[in-house]
């Protein structure tokens, strides 16, 4: 269930001092080939992060040999030193797998503005490429965790070849392109072009609809890499669909860890006239404060639904809304239906449905309650 289930792939976690508290900071991801195939997706925040600038141009070549990946420091807003600190962390993975350092990307997860300690870096990469190993998905997957309380990490097989991944985020989690950093790896002979499709796809409606805190960070990534080690070429549409496996596995992962939460909402947009609208007004009502803090406190309150829906430019007719809350149609043409009593919101997954009554489209946008858990969390200490 990791980035080493798909065979051709080397993985690895280690301490490398970069975290203060000793916890496996560093991670290796290697691609033993015969295929260097790759695809990434990238943070559209205008504010990016070293390691992002650096992996967009290497995918630019559509060729990925490894991934080198550190917790512990976003290496964000450190101006040329930082730029020079990322180009030295693919050298000396490069150096130390034997390959290009052009065929490497580099991510990087944690506090922006400050400058890794390289000499920890650069140790704890020859020390993770010793411990290169197949079965090394699960210490790659614990070394990239910041604010996440558990590692994730998923796999598909289907017919002769393998989809696996492994994700990290809960905090700043919010769409554009990608919300987290994600490494996921197939061994089935599919070209860079398959791999482009078939994850952009995937991440549009999985990652991408993912708004826990309505904040997007500086180094988000997502990585697909093909070996071709398993020489079954893939059936287009059944690549397509193991991928969005995969990710939308990891992205159920990542609400459910969520910074704070304690429920897991999906915010299901019916009747819309676009998908476009629906996913606005989904983002929308995900994004409400007043809601996640009514639903937090197990408050079926359908009004903060509609305000949220009248924020956005969607066609509807205010007069023609219908909500549900769990199953239970709380509201119905735009005033209140059944009692909202009847709305149980007692377990941690909560579905609030909502019906625009103007078309055909619909979309699903994935997102958590708003707690005190997570203010203590993003003020107390910095990650």
């Amino acid at each position: 269930m990791t980035v080493t289930a798909a065979q051709g792939f080397l993985a690895s976690g280690v301490a490398a001092g970069i975290k203060e508290s000793a916890a496996p900071d560093l991670a290796l991801v290697v691609n033993r080939g015969p295929s260097r195939a790759a695809a990434g997706v990238f943070t559209s925040n205008r504010v990016q992060a070293a390691p992002v600038r650096w992996s967009r141009r290497v995918l630019a070549d559509r060729r990925v040999s490894a991934v080198v990946l550190n917790s512990g420091g976003a290496n964000a807003c450190t101006g040329e030193a930082g730029a020079h600190d990322t180009r030295t962390m693919a050298e000396r993975t490069a150096d130390a797998v034997g390959v290009g350092p052009d065929e490497v990307a580099v991510c990087s997860t944690g506090l922006i503005g400050v400058r890794l300690p390289m000499d920890r870096v650069e140790e704890g990469i020859a020390t993770a490429a010793d411990a290169l190993s197949p079965l090394g998905g699960g210490d790659a997957a614990r070394a990239i965790m910041t604010t996440d309380s558990v590692h994730k990490t998923a796999a598909v097989a289907r017919s002769g070849w393998t989809v696996g991944g492994m994700a990290k985020g809960a905090g700043m989690l919010a769409p554009g392109l990608a919300t987290m950093l994600v490494v996921l790896t197939t061994d089935a002979d599919a070209g860079d072009a398959l791999l482009d499709s078939a994850l952009r796809s995937a991440v549009r409606t999985t990652f991408d609809r993912v708004d826990s805190d309505g904040c997007m960070s500086t180094n988000d990534t997502v990585l697909l890499l093909a070996s071709g080690a398993s020489g079954e070429v893939p059936d287009p549409g059944e690549f397509a669909e193991a991928v969005h496996a995969v990710c939308d596995d990891l992205a159920r992962q990542l609400v459910a860890d969520a910074e704070g939460a304690s429920k897991e909402i999906e915010i299901e947009v019916v009747g819309a006239a676009t998908e476009d609208d629906a996913v606005t007004v989904g983002r929308s009502v995900a994004r409400n404060n007043l809601l996640k803090c009514a639903l937090h406190g197990e408050d079926p309150n359908w009004g903060r639904v509609l305000s949220a829906i009248g924020t956005t430019d969607a066609v509807f007719d205010p007069d023609r809304l219908d909500v549900a809350i769990n199953g239970v149609w709380v509201c119905r043409d735009g005033a209140a239906g059944e009692p909202r009593e009847k709305a149980v919101l007692s377990g941690r997954r909560i579905t609030v449905t909502v019906d625009l009554r103007a078309g055909d489209a619909s979309a699903v946008v994935r997102t958590n309650d708003l707690t005190a858990e997570y203010v203590h969390e993003n003020s107390a200490y910095s990650s």
